[in-house]
């Protein structure tokens, strides 16, 4: 299991924007930061408000190591709490202390390792035939991954599960890029009103559904206007398994359940079936006039060109969230995509942490004006470690998605020189190579020279586009949301 080392000074604020993300999708992380003189009297004051906001975000354990006879028990504990619990820790070091050598840290690397996770067999048995018996009965059923399924280490056998029970195999948004979309049974995303054309029809009309690792808010739900009925259901989370209605099996790991049921079921290909005799294959944008003003639809299917198994995609909060959707991942390339507390700017340090972090693939970022604007500062960090990223910076000047929810004054923004912005970053040093493009032929050239002359180097992409062009899966998503958001408050 891997888990996620997060780096920040004292009180620097954003620095909790992983930790809450973690902790909502239940992903390990160590938060270090550094602490005040372990001789500073003000130290527990400081931490006392601090531990207030931690506690706000759920994170599992805090440690603060202001004395090095238990600095190694405390890291220890907090490390092996994340990984335990799949939860965020937080560890504050005196500045003091860090760089003092104690005998309980030895020079070499000490062995660490926990006990294994165990599935209650009994439990696990009664679930599989509980389970088995529901979706053998059923004509249509299918399969749908969520975003748990990493946390779980379950993705290889919900994709052997797939490949035994012969279901459509579709996934949240929030899972994409977790399962292969060159499997033969893939139908798309499931996004309720917004999903992948043909996939919603398919998983609502079905008389049993699988969902594997689910989170279900208003994002992923589209408003809560999912046509699902709970008895139809199974739903698998890391650690236990609901069967429509009840019962309900706890102590049972994913993994473990979705691979011994892959071995119990019948193989079933009717929905399937009937999803391939309805599918349509979607149609391409329509052809640019000559100098005519880009549209986002045209740009998207330049950077579906751009993917292979050498490339992952960092989809920023807003229209690129739908239009990143669309894109068809080839075998091998990564995604990344976060939306369960809907924050903008997150893509930024997301792109600098992906290419920090699997240095062997080219980072492809789209990212919009506002969202750029919240943590731009981070593109000087990729610019000091030599990242290869290549940003698309799509500026409409305005907040879509809060203008398709609630339109208002207030989501139009200040524009900025970005292209500018980058540069003076850059200033001189490093590899660093900007434009601006407005039409298809300077999109062509951009990402030829971002392919080819400049592919070593961190390539940002300014791309102008009109202030109404949107997806309409965006347009769609935003009345829902809107329509949710303004539902009169319980009686008082």
């Amino acid at each position: 299991m891997r888990i996620r080392m997060v780096g920040g000074s004292f009180l620097r604020g954003n620095t909790f924007h992983p930790c809450i993300e973690c902790s909502v999708t239940t992903l390990s992380a160590v938060l270090m930061k550094k602490w005040p003189l372990n001789n500073d009297f003000t130290t527990s004051n400081l931490f006392y408000h601090l531990q207030q906001s931690l506690d706000r975000t759920s994170i599992q354990g805090k440690a603060v190591v202001n004395n090095l006879e238990d600095a190694h028990e405390l890291i220890d504990t907090a490390i092996s709490t994340s990984l335990k619990e799949s939860k965020p820790v937080y560890v504050s070091i005196s500045c003091n202390l860090a760089g003092i050598p104690h005998p309980t840290f030895s020079r070499e690397p000490t062995p660490f390792s926990l006990s294994p996770r165990l599935s209650n067999q009994m439990g696990l048995e009664a679930a599989l035939k509980a389970a088995a018996e529901f979706l053998d009965e059923a004509v249509k059923p299918v399969l749908v991954g969520g975003p748990k399924l990493r946390v779980a280490n379950a993705t290889d056998a919900f994709v052997e599960l797939a490949d035994a029970c012969g279901y459509p195999l579709a996934v949240m948004p929030s899972a994409k890029g977790l399962v292969p979309e060159h499997h033969q049974h893939f139908i798309g995303t499931y996004w309720g009103a917004v999903s992948t054309p043909f996939c919603a029809e398919t998983v609502e009309s079905a008389d049993a559904y699988l969902f594997a690792g689910p989170i279900f808010n208003d994002f992923t739900t589209v408003g809560y206007s999912l046509l699902l009925k709970k008895e139809k259901a199974i739903i698998v989370q890391p650690n236990h398994v609901v069967i429509g209605n009840g019962p309900a099996f706890g102590c049972i790991l994913m993994k473990d359940f979705l691979r011994a049921l892959g071995k119990r079921l019948k193989c079933n290909t009717t929905a399937y079936e009937n999803y391939h005799r309805i599918f349509v294959p979607e149609g391409h944008p329509l052809k640019s006039a000559p100098k005519e003003p880009l549209r986002v639809n045209v740009l998207f299917q330049h950077i579906q060109n751009l993917l292979s198994s050498a490339t992952a995609v960092i989809a920023e909060t807003g229209d690129s969230w739908f239009n990143c959707q669309k894109l068809k991942l080839p075998q091998g390339c990564g995604y990344e995509f976060q939306m369960q507390y809907g924050s903008i700017g997150w893509s930024v340090g997301a792109t600098l942490g992906y290419a920090q972090a699997v240095p062997e693939k080219r980072v492809i970022a789209c990212i919009g004006d506002g969202s750029f604007q919240v943590t731009a500062q981070d593109v000087s960090t990729m610019i000091t470690y030599g990242q290869r990223s290549i940003i698309f910076l799509i500026n409409n000047g305005e907040y879509t998605t809060e203008a398709v929810i609630h339109d208002g004054p207030y989501n139009v923004i200040k524009n900025w020189n970005y292209t500018g912005l980058v540069d003076a970053l850059h200033n001189g040093e490093g590899k660093c190579w900007t434009t601006k493009v407005h039409c298809e032929e300077e999109l062509i050239e951009a990402i030829e020279t971002a392919t080819g002359d400049k592919k070593d180097n961190l390539c940002f992409i300014e791309v102008v586009v009109h202030k109404d062009d949107t997806s309409k899966e965006l347009l769609k998503f935003g009345s829902s949301v809107s329509a949710a958001n303004s539902r009169p408050p319980n009686p008082q």
